[in-house]
């Protein structure tokens, strides 16, 4: 539940993944998906392309720890599952943005950007999904 909502840091953090992805297509042609990116990591995608890869999702990782540090955080996410459940949410994760063609950032950030209808679909799909879960987490089990 988001009880703690600003708009100026979300209005900042999203012109910021916005401004990201311009700069990645226009400098190197290459799109802001997250679970390509990731994909590319393991062979057989071994080529000069390989530290920004790493640069990038090292970046992911560490900016919620940056910003605490800084100041700009109050605490990291606030998480009630436990290991197995984690592992399964990621598993499902991983095979939707395998089965997906993509993931959240690729398709809802870049393609809807680039009025893609596969991407449009993706992302009310995601969304679907994301609603129909939450109210089952909450409200069923």
């Amino acid at each position: 539940m988001i009880s703690d909502f600003h708009p100026i840091p979300a209005l900042v953090g999203g012109a910021m993944i916005g401004l990201a992805s311009v700069m990645l297509m226009a400098f190197a042609g290459r799109i802001a998906g997250t679970s390509g990116i990731a994909q590319r990591l393991f062979p057989p995608y071994v080529d000069n392309v390989m530290p920004g890869r790493i640069a990038y999702l090292a970046g992911l990782i560490a900016a919620p720890g940056a910003m605490m540090l800084a100041g700009l955080a109050k605490s990291g996410p606030q998480i009630d599952a436990g290991l197995p459940l984690l592992l399964f949410a990621g598993a499902l994760v991983g095979f939707g943005s395998v089965w997906g063609n993509g993931c959240t950032s690729g398709h809802g950030v870049c393609g809807i950007a680039r009025l893609s209808i596969r991407s449009f679909a993706a992302a009310g799909t995601f969304t679907a999904a994301a609603m129909v879960s939450t109210y089952i987490v909450r409200h069923v089990l």
